[in-house]
């Protein structure tokens, strides 16, 4: 796999320069780890990511300043954080598909053009929109009643342009991940509603992807610290993203 060249003493000033000038969030630095795969992935900040390609997909966008036509919105559950419709009408577009469990398709059924353009998905579910093959896959918590395993909450497993992506959405180390492969894994290491950094670099051992991609963190729960963290703990390739990615 391509690695990006780390970037030098002067490069990072005036990139940390210009990430405070353009609004970014203070005390998120940029991270030189990461690699060719993520010129492709913006992250809008909590467990929000847009991956551009031939069918841009976009998966839980919230508190999003600006947004870009997207082929698929994918959303995880119907929290709030990971649901907002007013967010994801920043991402529709002519074309547009939505996927989403049931209780969150039906808060975003008024976004959509059509009701055919909602996909209702179950754990288990697949899909294929636009040449996108999509697999809804469980995520629940073990032990808190936030995302109970009969709530029906998913992540996702999709294939776009030949890379497979992996978002996890709200969900603690489960079992079934074991048996998810994927070359891009974003995995919630905030802790209190998912996993925390520890587990999470536990799971992506287990899932053994290309690249891993802390998220959950630095909004509503999870911090700067718990991405390091996972950093820290994952023998394998680690992104940081910013909000200027």
């Amino acid at each position: 796999m391509e690695r990006m060249n780390r970037p030098g003493l002067f490069p990072m000033l005036l990139s940390a320069a210009a990430l405070a000038f353009c609004g970014g969030r203070t005390g998120i630095r940029p991270d030189s780890g990461g690699s060719a795969m993520t010129k492709n992935i913006r992250w809008l900040g909590h467990a929000g990511f847009v991956i551009r390609g031939s069918r841009p997909v976009c998966v839980d966008p919230y508190r999003v300043s600006t947004g870009e036509p997207a082929g698929l919105i994918l959303v995880t559950h119907e929290h709030s954080d990971h649901c907002s419709p007013e967010d994801a009408a920043k991402f529709i577009g002519p074309d547009t598909w939505i996927v989403a469990p049931a209780a969150a398709a039906a808060k975003l059924a008024r976004i959509a053009g059509t009701p055919e353009r909602v996909k209702t998905v179950k754990p288990g579910d697949t899909l294929n929109l636009d040449g996108v093959e999509i697999r809804a896959v469980p995520a629940y918590n073990l032990k808190i009643p936030n995302h109970s395993p009969d709530k029906g909450h998913v992540g996702y497993v999709f294939r776009l342009d030949g890379t497979t992506y992996y978002h996890a959405g709200d969900t603690d180390r489960i079992p079934e991940m074991r048996s998810i492969r994927a070359d891009v894994a974003f995995l919630p290491a905030g802790g209190t509603y998912t996993m925390n950094a520890e587990e999470a670099a536990g799971a992506a051992s287990e899932i053994g992807p290309r690249l891993a991609v802390p998220m959950h963190w630095g909004s509503v729960v999870g911090s700067e610290k718990d991405a390091l963290e996972f950093k820290k703990r994952f023998k394998g390739e680690v992104w940081i993203p910013t909000l200027a990615d």
